[in-house]
């Protein structure tokens, strides 16, 4: 008993007037946001979801062509530089951002609110890029049902949809082997059961005149959201357990996809032209370019799935570990995917007797068309056509789950006490409202209206997303600006960012994403699906996309400014600066500086009080008094 009292005696009491609300045990103010708003269960989880995210349909079909149109082996100088330049610095950018305020795209711009007007850029560029993408998964979940036989169904001409200029390209794999001279006259069963069974293309007067809709599309559309909704209905505790599966089976089927490719015969072929360095192409700018927007394509810097992922996080997670693990894990992907893919060109092009280049595409054509043609070439065809699209599957569904995920974020955290007790029911209503504006990319003009989206999306890449990641660095290059974020990282991690993230933050960049905004505008060409030009509308139609992005930054600096008071000096500086909850979420992760924003802090030395309340003195309140001290040592020099 007397020791009991002892240890009563000894534990340390807070004085009423130091205490929070929550501290008096006031029920209706006892809420913790951020354990409401959900953490994941584990490291792993946001790991493998990063990675999930980041390793995506463009790992497979637009690095390996990339890579040959630019120099080959070469492109991999550019490609790895703009990682370090732009990738990488962008990536740690983001994740800092998310995991210490533990907030969405929206509502983390309480640490400049002039600039809040790039989170509804990023919000709008992932809203229209995931409509377009589900459509993607939905035509993976068509070939994927359509592998499920004995012959696939684009193996062979003479169905009701080939014409007489299909002709099956088999190659030696035929009786007699014979081929014409000239196949550019001819088309294949894959390319005209992508074209005219699958887009139903020539039902089409073109986008002006959509034509029905698709039944057979429209179903696995339908399919693709409620897969989306079921796997996001409890959000990253749900997502997080599946991308166990769907951020490591890929790599899976990768691996088999290279085994089996590397063993045919002229795979090697296709891998020599895969690799095969062409220094000159260095000289130009465009390999560079290419080399930049490659990046922001498959790290999804910009998207805002970073910054919610991470804000998600406990607040001393290791980020900076994680950032280097996934995005060089992401570029050594992108490579092994290259030599999987091109070993099954190279075997192609000695089948055909045709050059490696005649047989290579980028995008779609490269899934739906080349690599289903390839299929039919193996023994065991509808096999090893189902594991690639089911890789294909797999690759999408993480990206998506980032997209969606970082749109009921980015609301549900602006209206916190409205929608996070109903997220499930915000959830399904984006998802079903998604799925209604996707069903235009199921009509007869499909075809077109994919690649008018796929053009707005490229817009909005090319403009609005390096305007909205250059406004960020910016802010952040801003010598206040910098420092303030630098002391964040330091309270949260334990330690700086070094030379390299701040030179990157502050100069090199700002300028590649300028540079390549610049580009995006003077190289803008009208997009064209084979011999079809896009009217006049719809190619404006497009273009307003892109620049409604990049205008939403602008706009939220005058909303921004207009509901400060003064000058108008004065009111750029009271807008630039943050906001007064600005901070980590949780009230035990407030040291330093931010212990004078808890409730009822009133204390000259809260900081010391807030030590004793959560248990001593720990490595991350030493770092918390050096911050002070800084702090302190710069107001005095300013004096």
């Amino acid at each position: 008993m007397k020791k009991l009292q002892e240890a009563q005696l000894r534990k340390p009491v807070t004085p009423d007037l130091l205490m929070t609300p929550s501290d008096q045990g006031d029920v209706d103010l006892d809420v913790d946001f951020a354990a409401d708003r959900g953490n994941w269960t584990g490291k792993l989880d946001f790991l493998l979801s990063c990675i999930g995210y980041c390793v995506g349909l463009g790992n497979v079909w637009r690095f390996p062509y990339r890579a040959y149109t630019n120099g080959g082996g070469a492109f991999l100088v550019p490609y790895f530089l703009m990682l370090a330049i732009c990738g990488i610095p962008l990536f740690f950018l983001e994740l800092s951002l998310g995991q210490f305020s533990s907030l969405g795209p929206l509502a983390v711009w309480k640490i400049s609110p002039l600039f809040k007007g790039a989170g509804a850029a990023m919000l709008l560029i992932v809203g229209l890029v995931a409509i377009y993408y589900n459509m993607i998964i939905a035509y993976v979940l068509f070939y994927l049902f359509a592998s499920l036989t004995s012959d696939l169904p684009w193996e062979h001409c003479g169905n009701w949809w080939n014409t007489d200029l299909c002709l099956e390209h088999r190659g030696s794999k035929d009786g007699n082997g014979a081929l014409p001279l000239n196949l550019t006259s001819t088309v294949s069963p894959s390319e005209e059961y992508w074209s005219r069974y699958v887009l139903h293309i020539q039902g089409s007067q073109g986008i002006g005149s959509p034509g029905g809709i698709r039944w057979n599309l429209c179903l696995c559309l339908l399919l693709a959201w409620v897969i989306v909704f079921l796997c996001i209905l409890k959000g990253v505790k749900s997502s997080g357990k599946v991308v166990y599966f769907t951020a490591t089976f890929p790599y899976l089927i990768l691996v088999m996809l290279l085994i089996r490719g590397v063993t045919l015969p002229g795979a090697w072929k296709g891998i020599q032209f895969y690799l095969t360095p062409q220094f000159h192409y260095l000289l130009s700018s465009k390999v560079w370019i290419e080399a930049a927007l490659q990046i922001f394509y498959s790290l999804g810097v910009g998207f805002g799935g970073l910054l919610t992922f991470a804000s998600y996080n406990t607040f001393h997670q290791n980020i900076y570990r994680d950032t280097f693990i996934v995005t060089l894990g992401n570029a050594i992907t992108s490579i092994l995917a290259g030599f999987a893919i091109f070993s099954v060109l190279g075997y192609m092009s000695q089948e055909l007797d045709v050059p490696v280049d005649q047989v290579a595409k980028a995008g779609p054509g490269l899934a739906f068309v080349v690599y289903p043609q390839a299929m039919t070439m193996l023994p065991l065809s509808p096999f090893w056509s189902f594991l690639f699209f089911f890789m294909l599957l797999t690759l999408g569904l993480d990206s998506q789950f980032a997209f969606l995920e970082t749109i009921v974020t980015a609301v549900t955290d602006e209206f916190p006490y409205y929608l996070r007790p109903k997220k499930v029911v915000f959830s399904g209503l984006i998802c079903v409202a998604m799925y209604l504006m996707g069903l235009v990319l199921t009509t007869d003009a499909a075809g077109q209206t994919q690649l008018g989206v796929a053009g707005g999306r490229g817009m909005l890449t090319s403009a609005g997303l390096p305007t909205g990641l250059a406004a960020s660095c910016l802010e952040k290059g801003l010598r206040a600006g910098i420092q303030r974020f630098c002391r964040d990282i330091h309270m949260m991690l334990g330690f700086k960012p070094g030379l390299y993230f701040r030179a990157c933050w502050l100069f090199l960049t700002p300028a590649t994403l300028l540079a390549l905004l610049v580009y995006s505008i003077v190289k803008y060409q009208p997009s064209e699906y084979g011999s079809y030009r896009f009217p006049a509308w719809a190619e404006l139609l497009g273009i307003l996309m892109g620049l409604l992005s990049c205008l939403l930054i602008p706009a939220g600096m005058v909303v921004a400014v207009l509901r400060e008071e003064g000058s108008l000096w004065e009111r750029l500086q009271q807008a630039s600066r943050p906001a007064m909850d600005w901070g980590p979420s949780l009230e035990e992760n407030r040291t330093g500086m931010y212990v004078a924003t808890l409730p009822g802090s009133q204390s000259p030395k809260p900081l010391m009080v807030h030590m004793r309340k959560y248990g001593g003195i720990t490595s991350f309140e030493n770092t918390a008094i050096e911050v002070d001290r800084e702090i302190a040592e710069e107001e005095e020099s300013i004096m």
